[in-house]
């Protein structure tokens, strides 16, 4: 009776194995022979696995006592990707040496799946104390003076504590799994009960945009995970705002996402606007925006009813695509964008 050949060893330890088809258990000791056998390899695969080991170890570099690896050996087509931009971290055991000789494995990818995008609401020198020295950072800052500066203030390797509680298309707290940079913007002033919302000046767009194309082309970010702290925590914040430059960056530097016009408008011209306002306020509607909007990858509770978090959902989504008309109100246009958006950037 023929026995699987796909053999699994859990931490190296010599177990019962029991094939799915036929029933039939392995001993001990018939195990221990057909691991032997498996590591008698021939002359020939003894080469091969000598050239792999030596293939991987040359892009190995050694530079005062730290370890770096600088070659992506893995699919990135999978978003997978083994190069290291920092020195490797590695475990001390106490009595035992830990080696890089089969460095790295294929089977790895980045933590950074996010870029977020914020505004301080502060000045330039109360932004850096605040983020350095308080219980909130990011990992870079974009100051508001016109020089060639940007400040990183913590490690991308690390977590910095810019996102809070956070949600994107089945992620939850995105400090785990991004990157922050922190724009020095005053935000808004309430001027006569509404948001008045501050310009990115042009050196400012041009930091922003350098350092997040950096970002993005490294970390091989999606254009969907690259968003601003309104669109991960639509019921609290507000940044980056209106006025951030989305469309633009989008234009020039293919950074995160937009819609296509030509699509946009298509779609609003199939929405009569008459039964479109008929319609708007009621239950079914209500629930078929909530659902569209979770689709696209906001937390929302589909409750059918256009309750204070759907109206501030609405508006986030209204800040990032379309800052022209912030109401909270999902009007036509807003509609027609919402739809365009789903059929570019799918889940």
């Amino acid at each position: 009776m023929k026995i699987r050949k796909n053999v699994c060893l859990v931490g190296l330890v010599a177990v019962s194995i029991t094939a799915c088809t036929p029933q039939k258990t392995i001993k001990k000791t018939e195990t221990v022979k057909r691991v032997q056998k498996n590591n008698s390899d021939t002359s020939d695969n003894k080469k091969t696995n000598s050239a792999d080991v030596s293939y991987k170890k040359e892009y190995m570099l050694h530079i005062g006592g730290f370890d770096f690896y600088k070659k992506n050996i893995a699919d990135i087509t999978k978003n997978d990707n083994t190069e290291s931009y920092g020195s490797i971290v590695s475990a001390k055991p106490s009595g035992y040496m830990v080696t890089k000789n089969y460095f790295p494995s294929v089977a790895q990818n980045f933590r950074q799946r996010f870029l977020i995008l914020h505004y301080t609401a502060l000045n330039n020198d109360k932004s850096i104390s605040t983020l350095t020295e308080k219980g909130v950072s990011s990992h870079y800052i974009v100051g508001d003076p016109n020089d060639r500066e940007i400040y990183q203030i913590v490690d991308e390797n690390k977590r910095a504590y810019h996102a809070g509680i956070s949600y994107w298309r089945g992620f939850e707290n995105l400090n785990d799994s991004s990157i922050g940079i922190e724009i020095v913007n005053p935000g808004y002033v309430l001027y006569e009960g509404r948001k008045q919302f501050f310009n990115y000046p042009e050196w400012q767009y041009r930091k922003i945009a350098a350092l997040a194309k950096d970002i993005i082309n490294r970390y091989n970010l999606s254009p969907v995970n690259v968003l601003g702290h309104s669109d991960i925590a639509p019921t609290r914040k507000h940044d980056p705002g209106p006025k951030f430059p989305w469309k633009r960056l989008y234009n020039e530097y293919k950074i995160g996402m937009w819609y296509d016009e030509a699509t946009k408008r298509n779609l609003l011209n199939q929405i009569d606007a008459e039964s479109f306002y008929a319609q708007s306020t009621t239950a079914p509607f209500i629930l078929k925006i909530q659902s569209m909007l979770g689709e696209f990858g906001y937390k929302i509770e589909n409750s059918g009813e256009l309750d204070e978090n759907t109206t501030k959902t609405i508006t986030a989504f209204q800040y990032h695509f379309r800052p022209e008309n912030c109401s909270g109100i999902m009007d036509r246009e807003t509609y027609a964008i919402l739809q365009a958006l789903l059929l570019k950037y799918p889940r």
